[in-house]
């Protein structure tokens, strides 16, 4: 009896185990309940209930688990709440916690460890709370990603047809950088409204070069239509791949290789045009640095080793002022270009008057002292300000470009110091034309033995026209510090360029300085792409060697009896 109990036990623990394993297999092959919950939700990511508030969404962020935070978000970035920008705002930085406390989100900032909280929109502080109080919230780079798109998405179909906001503005250019089949809809819709011309274009570009991909011959015919004038990298490229498609005809495919060898001949020129302007930018900058050079070598004959130097002083005045005006760097780099003028013209009356108005009549002393001075003021700078460069803050003003056209765009700050050389190029014209300071220079450059036999004192005017060089040296260094960083060594990589410019002009000639640092600059921009740097250095170098051995003079010699 007792094993006919034990075997009818072991029998119905058999029969147990049987049916919990199929019960197990039956449950792992059908959906669960929460998973068709999950794909419901995946399915209606994006779309909220006219019920939902912010409020409510908080509410569902907190209990939700972190697996399904993703579709709370893409929901809070659907309402119509001035507070979601916000909100998205603190979420990118960082600065949101769930407060386990209260089931609350909040905005925290770490300090030691605490966490300073407050109210999420109104910035009222709450109490302090500890790290182990509050769960974080963040996002990964792709749900980011996806809810800057929608946040775009919406901003672009809610925008007025005369908003010109910074913000739509955003928009466009977020949803442009990667655009999805959803987002080219909403641009599409856009285009239809929108009458800025520039954010026109923009969506027409955008459109044009989705409806590229269309099976539809009649849409690919009317975006090669809109992007015939076109010749950016994203163009191009999409036209190369239209003119290997078979699915298309051989009059589209024909028309798109046509298309195509327009844009890259256009792209060329886009090419030669802006390397000209970068030619006409270097030239500014020669110009600047070697103008100075010019008025105290062709006057007084002195090759001055310590131009460079003088340039850098400029520079490091532009950096100072900054660091005493940090909100106002526009205001500082105004004020620095008379202070800089000040700084190195006194530098140089300094060295003037104590070294190189004993020197006169000996060039190679002259060279060997300059040399020494430019080395004295390089430690001195390494000295007070630290080897380490500095970087100047350019001005709001000064930044961006001026776009043209697609592939053809000029930057605002080369542009200012091109019409900032060209001013001070005009100012010392009229200097030396109209001033008796430029009368007595002139006549010292050209005679200075006969300008002393007529009362007009050399020693002084070589002293001013050596301040005058050296504050213009000092302007120079203004105008760099918006293209370089400021250090010790920023005037070494100009002083022989500006020797050359000086040389190939003609000694002492301003209208020969003006011609040969944009001849310069602009050359040796051109030869660059073909070249290389270093290389178009060597072959411009060389042919100025040439051309000296035929003309030593210079382009425009200077006049008058020696």
């Amino acid at each position: 009896m007792a094993l006919y109990r034990v075997g009818r036990i072991i029998s119905l623990l058999c029969c147990l185990l049987i049916a919990s394993s199929l019960a197990a297999q039956t449950v792992r092959s059908a959906p669960s309940l929460d998973a068709e919950v999950s794909v419901s939700g995946q399915l209606e990511a994006g779309e909220v209930s006219p019920t939902e508030t912010l409020e409510s969404l908080l509410e569902r962020l907190v209990a939700a688990p972190s697996k399904e935070r993703g579709l709370v978000f893409e929901s809070i970035a659907q309402l119509d709440d001035s507070r979601v920008t916000r909100f998205f705002e603190l979420l990118f930085e960082g600065s949101l916690y769930i407060n386990r406390k209260s089931q609350s989100v909040v905005k925290g900032k770490r300090v030691g460890s605490s966490i300073e909280a407050s109210d999420l929109f109104s910035d009222e502080a709450l109490e302090n709370l500890r790290r182990r109080d509050v769960r974080r919230l963040s996002v990964n780079n792709q749900l980011r990603l996806r809810l800057l798109e929608l946040r775009a998405i919406k901003v672009v179909s809610l925008a007025g047809p005369t908003d010109k906001s910074d913000t739509l503005r955003q928009a466009v250019e977020t949803l442009l950088a990667s655009p999805s089949a959803v987002s080219i809809e909403a641009l599409r819709a856009r285009s239809s409204v929108e009458q800025n011309s520039e954010i026109r274009e923009r969506l027409a570009l955008a459109v044009a070069l989705s409806d590229l991909e269309s099976s539809d011959a009649a849409l690919v015919e009317d975006a090669l239509a809109v992007l015939a004038r076109n010749a950016s990298p994203r163009v191009r490229i999409a036209l190369e791949d239209v003119s290997q498609r078979a699915d298309l005809s051989d009059e589209l495919r024909s028309k798109s290789a046509s298309l195509l060898r327009k844009a890259e001949s256009r792209q060329r020129w886009m090419e030669r045009i802006q390397a000209a302007f970068f030619g006409l930018s270097l030239g500014s900058v020669l110009l600047l640095s070697a103008i100075g050079l010019a008025i105290t070598f062709g006057v007084m004959g002195v090759i001055n080793m310590a131009h460079g130097e003088l340039i850098m002083l400029g520079a490091y005045t532009c950096w100072v002022l900054q660091q005493w005006l940090p909100a106002y760097p526009g205001v500082a780099l105004l004020i620095a270009i008379p202070a800089a003028f000040l700084v190195s013209g006194a530098m140089g009356l300094l060295i003037e008057r104590s070294v190189i108005s004993h020197l006169y009549g000996r060039p190679l002393e002259t060279l060997l002292a300059t040399f020494g001075i430019s080395l004295i003021l390089q430690q001195t700078v390494r000295s007070v300000f630290s080897p380490l460069n500095r970087s100047v803050v350019t001005p709001d003003w000064l930044l961006g470009a001026w776009e043209l056209s697609p592939g053809l765009s000029l930057t605002y700050n080369r542009l200012a110091i091109l019409a900032f050389s060209l001013l001070v190029f005009t100012l010392l014209l009229l200097l030396f034309k109209r001033t008796r300071l430029g009368l007595e220079v002139r006549a010292v450059s050209q005679n200075r033995e006969m300008a002393r036999a007529l009362g007009i004192r050399s020693a002084r005017v070589d002293a001013m026209t050596f301040a005058l060089g050296s504050g213009v040296a000092g302007i120079a260094g203004v105008a760099l510090s918006q293209l370089t960083n400021v250090g010790p060594n920023l005037g070494q990589g100009y002083i022989i360029d500006s020797f050359l410019v000086v040389v190939f002009g003609g000694v002492g000639n301003l209208w020969g300085t003006f011609n040969a640092a944009f001849a310069l600059g602009v050359a040796n921009k051109l030869l660059e792409p073909s070249t290389g740097a270093v290389l178009a250095k060597i072959t411009i170098l060389v042919a100025l060697i040439l051309f000296l051995q035929r003309k030593p003079e210079g382009l425009f010699p200077q006049k008058g009896r020696r």
